[in-house]
């Protein structure tokens, strides 16, 4: 029998027997006793806290209808149920509303191996592991928190490699710096040797983690609804600080930042310390920008992944841009750009030398993620405001793995 059959039957009772004791006294022409209006109170209270909880519920299950029937129109059939179809999928998501919904603190591992996610172009995610943990459909818990951290991450959704592995030992990921090189070779020659140049980037684990208290009235009443919110606040914190150092981390104590390794590709000249230039000019404006995407080799001009980054002054700088009459070439510039333009807020802003604007392949940045996301929850932190507390912790970290991929274009210096 279901909760809402139960209550609905409940309800049947009370109101039966609430009618009977009215029935009683109208058939005997007299007004109720003492002891008939105490049971007839009681009843008609317990009638009314019985149909409001059925409300909650019918309320609650419309919801999560309807949402899944939106979900089946997004992503199909195979993707609107809520973390899955598997056993393991449905023992992480029965575990996970058990803490939302209890006093549950056994802590939550939150992974997903899915050859590639979907964003597009997308995280791409490298299984490292012999055995794959359960795998998520695209809505669940751990897809809801990585989508707000892509969200908050442009280096994430502009295309980074991810790779998962199950411990937070060091990683090393091989790096060619030069590569082999064939030659036109004569009948009975000798075939000329050429290796290539290998190098290592070592990527650690660097732990990031955020609380979020909320009232116990909220985790109570909210029911499905917390899992997004907490989805949305977890995963939009760790986007950001994470975020920040794959921009701009030194690689000491924090993950390596694109930044630190990418090369020069253009420079601006003079009159583009603060801009880029007047459009009109020959070598400013949307002229610095196409020479940007030519100082990256074809191969990597190529890949799904390949785009610019910039903060969102610039963008607008580059929508601004205007022609000899005035009129606006950056819009037009950017509906008809070679690759897509991301927007990171950490992104230096421009200024003499800096390096505002990036372009490359963003696959060939690598960012190690440790076991998945642990999620938590603990009652006894804001006991005495009856709040309850909930963390969400992940290891990271992060490299270029291949210098020549990503280039950057430099300010002038006046």
């Amino acid at each position: 029998m279901s909760l809402i059959t139960e209550l609905q039957t409940k309800r049947d009772q009370y109101a039966t027997d609430a009618r009977a004791i009215l029935d009683t006294a109208t058939a005997e022409n007299r007004d109720l006793s003492a002891a008939e209006s105490r049971d007839f109170d009681e009843l008609t209270g317990n009638l009314a806290g019985v149909r409001q909880r059925i409300d909650q519920y019918t309320t609650a299950d419309t919801e999560n209808r309807a949402a899944a029937e939106t979900l089946t129109r997004m992503v199909g059939p195979g993707g609107a149920s809520f973390g899955g179809s598997s056993a393991e999928d449905r023992e992480v998501v029965d575990g996970l509303r058990s803490m939302l919904l209890e006093n549950n603190a056994k802590p939550i591992t939150l992974t997903d191996d899915s050859p590639r996610a979907q964003y597009q172009p997308g995280v791409e995610r490298r299984d490292l592991l012999k055995t794959a943990p359960a795998n998520f459909t695209p809505v669940s818990f751990y897809g809801q928190i990585i989508e707000a951290m892509v969200d908050a991450s442009a280096v994430l959704s502009a295309g980074a490699t991810v790779l998962t592995t199950k411990t937070g030992e060091t990683f090393r990921v091989p790096r060619a710096t030069a590569m082999s090189t064939a030659a036109l070779v004569a009948e009975a020659a000798a075939i000329p040797e050429s290796d290539p140049t290998l190098g290592v980037v070592e990527l650690g684990a660097y732990k990031y983690g955020v609380l979020v208290q909320v009232s116990r009235e909220l985790v109570d009443d909210s029911g499905a609804d917390l899992q997004s919110y907490l989805a949305r606040e977890t995963g939009t914190a760790l986007g950001l600080a994470l975020g920040a150092h794959l921009i701009n981390g030194t690689g000491t104590g924090q993950p390596r930042g694109v930044l630190a390794d990418a090369t020069l590709g253009v420079t601006g000249p003079v009159g583009t310390a603060t801009s880029l230039g007047a459009q009109a000019t020959a070598g400013m404006g949307t002229d610095l920008l196409n020479a940007l995407y030519a100082s990256v080799s074809e191969p990597y001009t190529r890949s799904r992944a390949a785009g610019y980054l910039l903060r969102g002054a610039t963008l607008a700088a580059v929508r601004n841009l205007k022609g000899t009459t005035g009129e606006l070439v950056g819009n037009a510039y950017l509906a008809a750009a070679p690759a897509p333009f991301h927007v990171d807020a950490f992104v230096p802003a421009m200024a003499a030398d800096a390096k505002s604007i990036l372009f490359g392949d963003w696959s060939r940045y690598f960012v190690r993620v440790v076991n998945g996301v642990r999620f938590e929850r603990d009652d006894s932190v804001g006991f005495v405001n009856d709040l309850v507390t909930y963390r969400a912790l992940i290891r990271a970290d992060a490299a270029l793995v291949d210098v020549s991929a990503i280039k950057y274009l430099a300010n002038g210096a006046s």
